[in-house]
């Protein structure tokens, strides 16, 4: 039997520090496999009131696993993040690592990995003044384009821009559940966007899927390899109905979960574990042994290929908080665990 020690990592406030355990929160199942394989697992829940608190913690355990979203509540990893940078830097591993998070985990791998068979025609504003330069041309030589801050969740600061039908005016609806369509000048929405520039923020740019209503698939990620699919038919992006964005016509389906194994996600699988993702560690220069130990991709259902057949569109990767999961993959994500506690350089004999 090991002794290794796991701190897990969520947001919450001083009570829900105070009463978790491992039984108590939502990744119990985890617990319950770490657990399993002889692996001491403690809650670490997070938040900036008590970060001194929370890196004690941390400093004393073998690995650290981290799901804490970029934006929440108006709260940001400012902190988290140097936090998590010195804890690795003492010697303990963490999953995802703030620097991989920046490689992958931001919506600027759709523009550096465009060239993969997942990209399509990409785009990539650095600036408020590049993006007030190029975005209206493009816009109205094309269909609507789908406008994504660097970083974010739940929909927050992704846009669907299309031509309003009169001059110099747009149509935009945002992900973000709730939202209604707005017609505005393109220059207000233009001014709009140039917070999404602050601190070294930028804008990603992509076409709009047409078949964005037959659902987006999630391939949960255990380090390289897959462990579950979901599948959902989501309304973001697309136009509410006219009883409104709070009706239930509005509301996102249910996210169906699958195994690894299930037939109808194959070609995408294969796809996806033998050649987009070595060529995106390649390509970011991310090595195997600092690859989170669950992270998804969505997919959108591109163009049909001339065979009448699927293809597929990245739309975003999620490493820094990916749950709900499937239920084979706490089980996985244990055994992944294990195996990179045992090859971490500081518990080789």
């Amino acid at each position: 039997m090991n002794s290794y020690r796991v701190a897990v990592v969520w947001r919450g406030d001083r009570e829900t520090r105070q009463a978790a355990t491992p039984q108590n929160n939502r990744y119990h199942r985890i617990f319950e496999e770490l657990a399993a394989l002889g692996i001491t697992a403690e809650p670490a829940v997070f938040d900036e009131e008590f970060a001194a608190e929370v890196r004690e913690q941390l400093l004393k355990a073998d690995a650290v696993l981290v799901w804490v979203d970029p934006l929440s509540r108006g709260r940001t990893r400012a902190v988290l993040d140097p936090l998590l940078r010195e804890v690795a830097g003492r010697g303990s591993w963490v999953s995802a690592h703030p620097d991989v998070i920046l490689k992958m985990g931001t919506k600027e791998v759709l523009y550096r990995t465009r060239a993969l068979g997942w990209g399509t025609d990409t785009r990539r504003y650095r600036t408020a003044a590049q993006f007030a330069a190029e975005f209206p041309a493009l816009l109205a030589s094309g269909g609507p384009r789908v406008l994504k801050q660097n970083r974010g969740n739940d929909g927050q600061g992704v846009w669907k821009v299309e031509p309003a039908g009169k001059p110099d005016t747009v149509r935009v609806l945002e992900a973000l559940r709730g939202s209604i369509p707005e017609e505005l000048p393109l220059s207000q929405f233009i001014a709009r966007c140039e917070a999404y520039f602050t601190d070294g923020g930028l804008i990603i740019d992509q076409p709009f899927q047409p078949r964005l209503p037959e659902g987006m698939i999630r391939c949960y990620m255990g380090v390289d390899k897959v462990v579950g699919f979901g599948h959902q038919l989501i309304k973001a992006l697309i136009e509410p109905p006219p009883e409104g964005p709070d009706s239930p016509a509005a509301q996102p389906g249910p996210r169906i979960m699958y195994s690894p194994d299930a037939e109808p996600f194959q070609l995408l699988r294969a796809k996806v574990e033998e050649e987009w993702v070595p060529q995106m560690m390649q390509l970011l220069d991310i090595e195997a042994g600092l690859m989170p130990i669950i992270w998804d991709a969505d997919f959108l259902y591109g163009p049909r290929t001339e065979a009448g057949g699927d293809s597929y569109v990245l739309c975003e990767i999620n490493v820094s908080s990916v749950f709900a999961i499937p239920d084979q993959a706490p089980a996985a994500i244990a055994r992944l665990a294990l195996d990179r506690l045992r090859s971490h350089p500081s518990n080789r004999n």
